[in-house]
């Protein structure tokens, strides 16, 4: 699994010119999901997203967690994470999980987010076209990727 992670004031999906979901402080996770993508990544992922110490503290710091501040959590599913651009100008998915797959795995992923989190998370539709706002607070983006945890 791949994820943008942005730390962000607000944010929003909107599909089919209706916003399906906002948030406002916390993060916008833009998430891949790859065909090797397992049950272990999530938690992994999971784990790590809620425990990062990226907002700040008293004195400016970056010391606290979403959890810390009691921020929201918008996911936001993009295969286009997993692009191979090695060969031409066309970028290949071909290791993006087929939605059989990728569908439950973004389902889990979400619940276990909510869990650790406390409270519902937003998202966007699995597959939709999607509109996504933002107010990039920093800007803080990480990148993450569960195949290659020292990333």
């Amino acid at each position: 699994m791949r994820v943008i992670l942005q730390r962000v004031k607000e944010a929003s999906v909107t599909i089919d010119q209706q916003v399906h979901a906002q948030i406002e402080s916390g993060l916008l996770l833009l998430l891949g999901i790859e065909q090797a993508d397992q049950t272990e990544d999530i938690e992994w992922l999971c784990k790590k997203i809620l425990s990062l110490r990226i907002f700040g503290d008293a004195e400016g710091k970056m010391n606290r967690s979403v959890q810390d501040i009691e921020g929201s959590i918008l996911v936001v599913s993009q295969f286009t994470l997993h692009a191979n651009i090695k060969k031409g100008t066309r970028p290949s998915f071909i290791k993006a999980a087929r939605p059989e797959i990728a569908i439950p795995l973004y389902e889990s992923f979400v619940h276990h987010l909510e869990k650790g989190l406390g409270k519902p998370v937003g998202t966007g539709i699995f597959g939709a076209d999607m509109k996504v706002a933002l107010i990039n607070d920093g800007p803080v983006t990480i990148i993450m990727d569960s195949q290659n945890r020292s990333f």
